[in-house]
């Protein structure tokens, strides 16, 4: 099937700087496909150069099989959400929302069938005469997105409209995006620097860095199989480590870290041989605990240490623990209840994981994580 929107070698150049270098990727029909990435690292050029906003330097986008680069912005099947909204305080819901309709001449009848319709998708039927300010902050992006999405676009894209809303309505937001989009089975372009946001809406997510994609793939790909050390570091909490390879055996090495320890871990990216710096990251839920070392024998990297920090979150703790071999604390992942929901700082434990769970790179190409 021909995807709703196709970029093929996408190129953004302001003066010295490639903001966008080379990028190509394709959204299927009614899927919600997300860009993920820190500031400034070109998500927001990608999706101005969609919108018609700016012109590629190379490089083509095609809506439906078709190109737009000669297509005016108010002529693109496509239609943007901003993170302030943009909702106009002196119309009321339906003037807001019916506003694109009224100039494209639409009389006042269907104007009027058409809003009652879209409120009724957004499941806010009847509010067509509230002002503006008298909606909820959740209330206020459905209003924003049914704007939108009255005026039937192929493509939808939407700039961290979340960004301004509070924890818990964003957290909430995040599900009702979901589910707007199935309602509407329109194709969701999203850009976040926010890992969660990506993680819990997209059928499909780019990392993006410097001006290239890193990686595109499910959330559960991205998270369980990075390609590059950029994505082991950049999604998702993680430990890092730093050294040198000893030995590699297939797909598995073992790397002495800068402290001394020798730890086994799978190698992605480049083949790293003997002697290479690398890097190895694991996931705070990737670690176990036990009392004795029994309880983790049958692991490949085996130490004891003492808890340093145990730092509550909900439905979940996370526990930093420091290695009797020395180096930096190691995060871990633990549930509030079972045998080690009543940690205290300075307990002594013995933690363990599987090689298989270290992901492996070449050193300095990924972030550098907030623990490990």
């Amino acid at each position: 099937m021909i995807p709703d929107l196709e970029c093929s070698a996408l190129t953004k150049q302001f003066g010295d700087m490639r903001a966008v270098d080379n990028v190509s990727f394709a959204v299927p029909a009614g899927s919600f496909f997300s860009i993920l990435g820190p500031s400034g690292c070109g998500k927001t050029t990608i999706m101005r150069m969609i919108a018609g906003f700016l012109a590629p330097t190379s490089g083509d986008i095609r809506i439906k099989g078709k190109s737009v680069l000669d297509v005016p912005p108010n002529k693109r099947a496509v239609n943007m959400v901003f993170q302030h909204l943009a909702l106009f305080p002196m119309m009321n819901i339906e003037q807001n929302i019916g506003y694109g309709l009224r100039r494209k001449g639409m009389g006042r009848a269907e104007i009027t069938r058409k809003v009652d319709e879209v409120l009724d998708r957004i499941g806010l039927p009847g509010i067509n005469t509230r002002k503006v300010d008298e909606l909820s902050g959740g209330q206020k992006q459905r209003v924003a997105i049914a704007r939108c999405m009255v005026l039937e676009p192929d493509v939808l894209l939407l700039d961290e409209p979340l960004g301004a809303l509070d924890l818990k309505l964003r957290e909430r937001m995040k599900v009702e995006l979901k589910s707007l989009q199935a309602a509407f089975d329109t194709t969701f372009v999203y850009i976040t620097h926010d890992q969660s946001e990506a993680l819990v809406m997209s059928d499909q997510i780019a990392v993006m860095n410097a001006g290239v994609f890193e990686q595109v793939g499910t959330a559960q790909e991205l998270y369980f199989r990075p390609e590059t050390a950029f994505v082991a570091g950049f999604v998702g909490d993680t430990n890092r480590w730093q050294g040198r390879v000893e030995r590699v055996e297939g797909d598995a090495l073992d790397l002495r870290t800068e402290n001394g320890i020798v730890m086994r871990g799978a190698r992605h990216g480049r083949a790293l041989r003997a002697g290479d710096r690398a890097e190895i990251y694991v996931r705070p839920e990737a670690i176990r605990v036990a009392h004795d070392a029994n309880g983790i024998a049958a692991f490949d990297n085996r130490m004891q240490g003492r808890v340093t920090a145990l730092l509550f979150n909900g439905a979940a703790s996370r526990v930093l623990v420091r290695p009797d071999a020395g180096g930096e604390e190691i995060e871990v992942a633990l549930p509030q209840s079972g045998e080690f929901a009543a940690l205290s700082r300075g307990d002594a434990l013995h933690i363990g994981w599987s090689g298989a769970q270290g992901n492996c790179f070449a050193a300095g190409a990924g972030p550098v994580p907030g623990a490990g």
